[in-house]
This record gives C-alpha cells, sequence and structure tokens, in this order.
C-alpha cells in the first residue's frame, strides 16, 4: 500500500493585520492572496501536479467580520475540487472590529473541557454556514490541543484530528503522545494523524512545513517514508506562507519549496498518494514509524538558506 500523503493548508485571517488596524478587505487579501501567492496560487499548482489537498480553514473570524470572507475562499476552495476541514483559533471569539485589542485566550488547552467542546461546535457550525460539508478532520491553531481537544472532537463526532506535533510539544501541542509519534493512531476516540516530523539535529525535533524544512530535507523525508514503509506523512503549509510577513512580496526560498514539493510528490506517486479525510477508507493505524534522522549538512544548507530569504524576502518593501 503507498504512503498516504496529507497535504494540508492551514487557512485563517491573520490576527496580526487585525490588531495593526487594518480593513477587513486588506486582511483578507494579505492573509489569503498575498503578493500573488496565496491560495488562488497553491490551488493551481496542486491541480497541475494532479494532487489532493485539505485546507484547514478558520471560519472563527466572521465573529467580528461576518461570513462573506469565508464563504469566498470556502467555494474557492471547493471549486477546485480540494477539500475543507476545520481550523480553530480561539482568540478570534471575542474579536471586534471596533476594538482591536479584544481578544479570548491564543490557546485552545487554556479552556476547559466543555468550553473546547462549545467553540468547536461553534467554529463548525460557521464553517458549514460558508457552504463548507460538515467537517470530519480538525487541526487546532497553533498546534494546541490536549486530550481534552480529543475528548471534545469524539463527543461531536469529528473523527480525525491532526495537531500532534512533537517539535511543539508539551506546549501549545499537548496531546498525551510521545512527541516522536508521526504514524497515525487511535486515541482518545478519535484517529490521531500527527504532523511529520525529522531529527534535524541529534535530539532535536523539526516539522515539516514549507517554512521549516529546505527542499533537501523534505526530499529526504519523503524518500525515508516511502523506504520505510510509513503508513502517512503529514505536511503543513498556510495560506499566507509564500509571502513575507507583511503579506505584501513573495519569499522566494518558500515559493521555491512549495513548488519543488509538488513536483517531488507529482513524482513520487507509484510510492505515495495525496489524500483527502473524507476519500479515506483503510489507513494502517499504530504502526511504529520513526521521524528521518539527522543529518548536519542537511541542517547547516537550510539555515544558510534561511538566513538570506530572511535578509531579502522580510526587508521592507
Amino acid at each position: 500500500m503507498p504512503t498516504r500523503v496529507f497535504l494540508t493548508v492551514d487557512t485563517e485571517l491573520m490576527w496580526r493585520h487585525h490588531a495593526a488596524g487594518l480593513p477587513i478587505g486588506e486582511i483578507a487579501e494579505r492573509s489569503l492572496e498575498p503578493a500573488g501567492v496565496g491560495i488562488g496560487y497553491q490551488l493551481r499548482r496542486f491541480a497541475e501536479h494532479g494532487l489532493k489537498a485539505t485546507f484547514f480553514v478558520d471560519p472563527m473570524p466572521a465573529v467580528a467580520y461576518g461570513l462573506d470572507p469565508i464563504r469566498r475562499v470556502v467555494e474557492a476552495i471547493l471549486a477546485a475540487g480540494q477539500e475543507v476541514q476545520l481550523h480553530l483559533h480561539p482568540n478570534w471569539a471575542a474579536a471586534r472590529d471596533e476594538d482591536r485589542s479584544a481578544a479570548a485566550s491564543f490557546e485552545l488547552i487554556d479552556f476547559t473541557f466543555t468550553e473546547q467542546r462549545d467553540l468547536i461546535a461553534a467554529a463548525s457550525d460557521l464553517l458549514v454556514a460558508a457552504g463548507a460539508p460538515r467537517p470530519i478532520a480538525f487541526r487546532s491553531g497553533s498546534y494546541s490541543a490536549s486530550d481534552d481537544t480529543l475528548a471534545a472532537l469524539a463527543e461531536l463526532g469529528i473523527r480525525y484530528d491532526s495537531s500532534h506535533n512533537g517539535s511543539e510539544h508539551p506546549w501549545p501541542s499537548a496531546i498525551g503522545l510521545a512527541p516522536r509519534q508521526i504514524a497515525p493512531i487511535e486515541y482518545r476516540g478519535v484517529i490521531e494523524v500527527p504532523v511529520t516530523l525529522i531529527e534535524d539535529v541529534r535530539g532535536h525535533l523539526r516539522h515539516f512545513q514549507i517554512c521549516a524544512l529546505s527542499t533537501a530535507e523534505m526530499r529526504d523525508a519523503l524518500d525515508h517514508a516511502v523506504a520505510a514503509g510509513h503508513a502517512a506523512v503529514t505536511i503543513v503549509s498556510h495560506g499566507f506562507e509564500l509571502a513575507n510577513r507583511a503579506g505584501t512580496r513573495p519569499n522566494a526560498v518558500h515559493v521555491a519549496r512549495f513548488d519543488a514539493l509538488c513536483a517531488m510528490l507529482a513524482e513520487r506517486r507509484g510510492g505515495m498518494e495525496t489524500v483527502h479525510f473524507a476519500d479515506l477508507s483503510h489507513l494502517p493505524l499504530g504502526q511504529d514509524d520513526q521521524p528521518l534522522g539527522p543529518s548536519l549538512v542537511r541542517t547547516r544548507m537550510r539555515q544558510v538558506q534561511q538566513l538570506w530569504s530572511n535578509l531579502v524576502s522580510e526587508r521592507a518593501a
């Protein structure tokens, strides 16, 4: 059986633009379609390479701005044949357009079980109101989730979670699984699909995210997963991640990594397949899959590349 690839894009309005007082049109543009390399660009690239992707969409900014910005991005994702599932940054629950300082806690794990369940239920209803199918998969903002989160998801009938990130363990990723757990596993009433990790230097874990791994690290992680017969690889990106922090210009390093990743996944189609959560039938659970081991050369190359990216892409426009 080929290794399943969960190619995921966390899709959200960025709090920093809200807090800076930008109008909603500009917040949406810089968060969802920044500098021409946002959701539309990513959807086109996925289509060109025949890849399936899951967009974890956070509908909670509708509390402050209404459903229209959320509805537009949901419609675009579904029209492209890709999947919408649920994302949640709880700070938006108390957000107000007229008072940009108003916010609830930024971490879902700061809430009680009942509060988490109610927040997730409200977010699920908002996502459906924005035109998405009822979600069956969830990822918490900032990977902030605990065993209470999973119990809340199970009670609400949400079958899959993808919040466990061992590189952010034990805070804010506080699910009671081992940090090195990367294989899907039945846990606390849901199927946990952890974010894939590599060991960049001995004893240090780094998660598989476009802005976190170099092209060489991504390539070696994919090849390691196929060679070792891993059940799944879970990759994270963001709608805004291919642009600089201000959302005003492309980040050339991140765009190149994203394009290379799409090509690598297409080239490895025989040994791995991108999948939607809604299409899953049999997913092997509980395997002893292990992260790719460390390489000082790969790590140093990425650090040099990232330094150049920060100097060039993040300077003022």
